[in-house]
């Protein structure tokens, strides 16, 4: 019961790390996890039961994108989704040349993968961004040779919340006849994506970022792109990506997507109106503070902040004590540098950048917890800076 009490107390703003899984997407999943237990591939009725639900959840996340089932493959993750779409597909057009594009801000699922590539003999270039974290169109079209047969830039980054100019950077793909991947991780579920209108070939997103179980993501291909295997083995996913299938976790994606997309408007909009409040109480009440990323063309949810003179580290600690959960940037690089690469890249100036905290909202975030998350920040910068 301590622990249940500490909960409802504590503020959760690190949404952007992992969300707290839905009560009806928990409720979805249970038969499958013990009297629907069967194996989707089988052809009795344990399996046919499984396979249904699956193929349920698999149109489900297609309407949302306004896509068709079948290009839509499931995966265990996000990492595994871009590892999939950047190495299988510069493998795949290894012929026509072996030359790829990035973003120097991509996640490390994406930048590993490409450092990967480049031990095999692909030639990478990394783009720079601008200080608001924004990659330019037109340094993407001055960056395609004759050779790149792949451009890989993220839908929205996931420290700063920058949502990139992907409509633009799809046509330059498209009219060059370049495959072109977003990892859009952050941006599924977030705000609206229509494949009828963006020239993606490629997009990768992982449930546990919009209120899904961990352990279980997907990848769209678009129809016409082929795509070698990524996992060989079973048929499983068409042959694309073998293994059985986790079940249970699919038709949790699937009630998430569904959940999220039913109320997407308002809960934007209401996002969008606390992380304002919260930026401009911040700016307002603590001296000594900038905001990293675009002001308006970032995540509804997403707030970055550096404080001048303070470790960000020791920040999230006092927060933590404080019962905020807030973070330092990107949960998968905790541990890794003082300064993350995002905001290096950003060019946040020295004596800030070190100061650097996340604080990204969902749909239940109130505007007391905002007043609370505040409260707490003025009282450890002052602290720290003490």
């Amino acid at each position: 019961m301590s622990s249940e009490r500490e909960n409802k107390n504590r503020v959760y703003l690190d949404n952007a790390a992992t969300t707290q899984m839905s009560t009806e997407v928990k409720r979805a999943m249970e038969p499958y996890l013990q009297r629907n237990f069967g194996n989707a591939s089988t052809v009795y009725s344990y399996g046919e039961e499984a396979k249904e639900a699956m193929e349920h959840a698999r149109r489900i996340i297609a309407s949302s994108l306004w896509a068709k089932p079948s290009e839509i493959y499931f995966t265990s993750c996000g990492s595994e989704s871009d590892n999939w779409a950047v190495k299988c597909a510069a493998g795949e057009c290894r012929q026509e040349g072996q030359h790829i594009i990035t973003s120097k801000i991509e996640h490390h699922a994406v930048l590993n993968s490409c450092e990967y590539l480049e031990k095999l003999g692909y030639e990478v270039t990394y783009l720079e961004v601008d200080e608001k974290g924004m990659v330019s169109p037109e340094a993407v079209l001055a960056a395609i040779r004759p050779d790149t047969t792949l451009i890989s830039i993220m839908f929205a980054n996931n420290e700063v919340g920058t949502i990139e100019p992907i409509m633009q950077i799809g046509k330059i793909a498209r009219e060059q006849g370049i495959l072109f991947h977003t990892d859009a991780v952050q941006a599924y579920a977030q705000i609206p994506i229509d494949l009828r209108r963006y020239p993606i070939d490629m997009l990768s997103a992982s449930a546990h970022k919009f209120h899904g179980p961990k352990g279980v993501g997907f990848l769209y291909i678009r129809e016409g792109v082929t795509l070698p295997s990524f996992i060989h083995g079973g048929g499983q996913e068409e042959g694309k990506r073998a293994g059985t299938e986790n079940v249970a976790g699919i038709v949790g994606m699937g009630k998430a997507a569904e959940l999220a997309f039913c109320d997407m408007g308002n809960r934007i909009r209401k996002e969008t109106m606390l992380r304002n409040y919260l930026l401009e109480k911040v700016m307002h009440e603590i001296p000594g503070v900038c905001i990293n990323g675009h002001r308006s063309k970032r995540l509804p949810g997403n707030a970055n902040f550096s404080f001048r003179g303070v470790d960000g580290a020791s920040l999230v600690i006092l927060l933590d004590e404080d019962g905020i959960c807030a973070s330092g940037g990107s949960a998968c690089n905790t541990g890794e540098e003082r300064i993350s690469y995002v905001i290096r890249e950003l060019k946040v100036p020295e004596d800030y950048a070190p100061g650097t905290i996340r604080m990204t909202l969902c749909g239940s975030t109130t505007r007391e917890d905002i007043d609370r998350a505040v409260e707490s920040l003025k009282k450890n910068v002052a602290r720290l800076r003490d």
